[in-house]
């Protein structure tokens, strides 16, 4: 039985290509179709647009992507079983996609990109997806070359990146999420959606870049957050004492008496300008 798209349905090509899903890869494959283009659909619309996909396995995602009208789609795939599958899809969307065998962590994906809009819409493998989106974060040129990044991530996960201070989640992701991009949580993604069904709830996060995000450099406020959030609980003057503590405090304006969790976006950026 073939779906809307003309190709089989996601369970047979699973089966005919012996795809378990698998724990070391940080793989759980989303069968529903219909959940596919929700999730494309909430990148805006892709015609004329190349994306990257990052763990496409056996391609439901990418097929939504190709069926909206995406002009191509850049996949980074690290497992060669997925390969067979995802050539029969682009036997049926000719000069549409292109896949690359190789670990999404040592990709350029800026030297890979090609003239026109780029967006990036992925089903994270769990076990890279927070570390993939701070690389695409980090540039040191900004704008960057993407428009927009439509991720899938653990709920937890989704809360840290959209978090603001003085919330339970806010951390280091939220105040580099918050510096450089403004994000929401669209929608959730309940476990019995994939195959395997993982033991958490997943969810959808929007990411759009702000156009002049305040001048800081990256390096300089990473440093700065791993250092007050790796002790949060602590005062600010003994969590920042390597990076100078009470006197670098006091030159950006904070109170060294102040807790990490309760500083905004800018006075972090304020900090990283003063180290």
């Amino acid at each position: 039985m073939a779906t809307l798209d003309g190709l089989p349905p996601l369970r047979d090509v699973i089966q005919r290509h012996g795809l378990d899903a698998r724990k070391a890869l940080g793989q759980n494959f989303l069968l529903d179709l219909n959940l596919t283009q929700k999730i494309a659909r909430t990148a805006g619309p892709l015609e004329g647009v190349t994306v990257f996909e990052v763990g496409p396995g056996p391609g439901g995602l990418t097929r939504a992507i190709l069926s909206l009208g995406a002009r191509k789609v850049i996949a980074i795939e690290r497992d060669a079983r997925c390969l067979p599958a995802l050539a029969e899809i682009s036997e049926h969307y000719p000069d549409r996609l292109e896949v690359i065998e190789g670990d999404a962590l040592k990709t350029d994906f800026e030297a890979l990109a090609p003239e026109g809009p780029v967006r990036i819409i992925a089903n994270l493998p769990y076990n890279v997806g927070t570390q993939l989106l701070v690389n695409w974060l980090l540039p040191k040129a900004w704008p960057p070359f993407w428009q927009s990044l439509t991720l899938m991530f653990q709920k937890e996960v989704g809360a840290r990146i959209v978090a603001d201070e003085n919330d339970d989640a806010y951390g280091r992701l939220g105040v580099l999420c918050g510096w450089r991009t403004t994000s929401q949580m669209v929608f959730d993604v309940p476990p019995q959606a994939f195959t395997p069904p993982p033991k958490v709830t997943s969810t959808i996060v929007h990411l759009l870049p702000k156009a002049t995000p305040l001048p800081c450099d990256a390096e300089k406020l990473e440093k700065v957050t791993q250092a007050a959030f790796g002790q949060r609980r602590k005062m600010l003057r003994q969590s920042l004492k390597p990076l100078g503590g009470e006197t670098l405090l006091l030159k950006a304006g904070i109170d060294p008496a102040r807790r990490a969790e309760t500083l905004s976006v800018e006075e972090f950026v304020a900090l990283a300008n003063h180290l």
